[in-house]
């Protein structure tokens, strides 16, 4: 007989909430039972579309002992103090990626960790796609041969879509606009196939006829600690696609999706490409790969779960999440200092030491 379902709750009840609350449904691994928002009438209707019981506060919900963890999907700058909230209460915390929505933020949350006991998940969910897993196998087999250079890109037309009233039009609330919106999740990406990422230079451009604050157009460029390239593209005017290709001695890989199935990952199987194109042979000779089913929402709520469950962390780390908005604020800075190449590590320490000084601040 297996084990009973993690019981969750889930803060914030928004569009994101509602696609994450569907792949829960799919699980029998945990069940989400109690649901907080600020609003009730968005407790009764998620309530009345889920069956998930609205709770009046948080602190019902953190009452509760039977919740072993809670998932947040409020605003990116909510992120710290519900974070915290949910860890001093001894539950374990599911973040929406970005982590949080300064690198600071960020680095706090990934301390709650050892200061309350508790594990961190952020949802980088994309590394779950089967076709990502599927090449992270093949380079791990060594089919591949040694890795020197891994290029990505992640667009969709947003920036033809934006006006004032909406968020991603402030320069302030989206920094880098695609960057900092899409890329994060190809940087997360490179990171889980390539190893650690040690500097970044990058350029932008500013093209959708809206008139919108931010960027619109990315280029990111990689390197790698041991040696290995990289490229991140994001184009925030054009069809959706999210595209990885892995170059290799002995061969390369290609997987490419249509962004238009996002919200239903269980589909995104029947709209994506993946090939292998081995040794010397050409474009004619590639094989194409059958993509593995997957759902990649089901996939890290169930990760949570089992950190729920055990305590152990798993791979959507706090420090992985805070890899990726670190490489973001590389990228950001390397567009300020006309492309010049920024390091990771710096970007992490300086985020360290302006943590610290807020906590010297406040105490």
């Amino acid at each position: 007989m297996g084990a009973e379902p993690v019981k969750l709750g889930i803060v914030g009840l928004g569009r994101w909430a509602r696609v994450l609350t569907r792949a829960a449904a799919k699980s029998d691994k945990f069940k989400i039972v109690a649901g907080y928002s600020r609003t009730e009438d968005k407790r009764r209707a998620f309530e009345q579309e889920f069956g998930v019981a609205g709770v009046p506060d948080m602190k019902t919900l953190l009452a509760d002992p039977e919740i072993r963890g809670v998932i947040i999907t409020v605003p990116n700058e909510q992120h710290l103090g519900v974070a915290t909230e949910i860890a001093k209460a001894g539950k374990h915390v599911y973040t929406e990626k970005p982590i949080a929505a300064t690198l600071e933020d960020g680095v706090e949350i990934e301390a709650l960790e050892a200061k309350y006991g508790v594990t961190i998940t952020v949802g980088h969910s994309a590394r779950l796609l089967g076709s990502i897993r599927r090449i992270r196998e093949t380079i791990d087999a060594g089919e591949l041969g040694r890795v020197a250079f891994i290029e990505a890109n992640f667009s969709n037309e947003r920036a033809l879509e934006l006006t004032p009233q909406t968020w991603r039009w402030y320069k302030a609330k989206a920094p880098g606009g695609p960057l900092s919106q899409l890329a994060i999740h190809q940087f997360d990406i490179l990171h889980y196939l390539g190893g650690e990422i040690v500097e970044a230079s990058s350029m932008a451009s500013k093209l959708s006829p809206v008139g919108a604050e931010v960027d619109d157009q990315s280029m990111t460029t990689l390197r790698f600690a041991d040696g290995k390239l990289g490229y991140v593209g994001s184009c925030w005017t054009s069809p959706g696609v999210f595209s990885v290709r892995v170059f290799g001695s002995k061969g390369l890989m290609h997987s490419e999706t249509d962004f238009s199935s996002w919200d239903t990952p269980h589909k995104l199987h029947l709209s994506s490409q993946l090939y292998i194109q081995r040794g010397k042979d050409g474009y004619g000779k590639r094989e194409d790969l059958t993509v593995p089913d997957s759902d990649m929402f089901r996939a890290e709520l169930e990760l949570f779960a089992e950190s729920c469950r055990t305590g152990k962390a798993n791979e959507l780390t706090a420090r992985n999440g805070n890899v990726a908005v670190a490489v973001v604020n590389a990228a950001l800075r390397s567009i300020d200092q006309s492309g010049h190449y920024v390091r990771i590590g710096d970007i992490l320490d300086e985020a360290r030491v302006r943590s610290e000084a807020r906590k010297v601040n406040v105490a």
